[in-house]
């Protein structure tokens, strides 16, 4: 299955709601992630742009998403981002049809 990188923030809501009732976030996440069909690999909390790292593996693209819309439509997370990632053996296959392809491509002002 595809796998997804889901980097997140928490709202000022989120954060009251972590501080209010502290947890460990990893099964309400799981439990988010199976209900799509997909599954948690890992779950982590961060420093940085990111409160939280989630990653996932999903049969597509649209799963991956409509996991992040519920868990914003909730007001706890104010900013979410999912990536699609490749293992290097995997995009290994992609660079090798880029190249392929980089040769028919006409570059703009040619």
């Amino acid at each position: 299955m595809p796998l997804f990188i889901t980097y997140a923030s928490y709202s000022n809501t989120g954060i009251k709601g972590i501080i209010d009732k502290p947890i460990d976030r990893t099964e309400p996440i799981r439990t988010l992630v199976e209900k799509a069909g997909g599954k948690l690999v890992a779950a982590y909390m961060t420093t940085g742009p990111h409160d939280v790292v989630i990653v996932t593996e999903q049969a597509d693209g649209s799963d991956a998403v409509a996991v992040g819309m519920a868990a914003a439509a909730s007001g706890a997370v104010a900013k979410i981002e999912t990536v699609r990632a490749w293992t290097l053996a995997e995009f290994k296959s992609i660079a090798e049809k880029a190249s392929g392809l980089a040769e028919v491509y006409v570059p703009p002002g040619r």
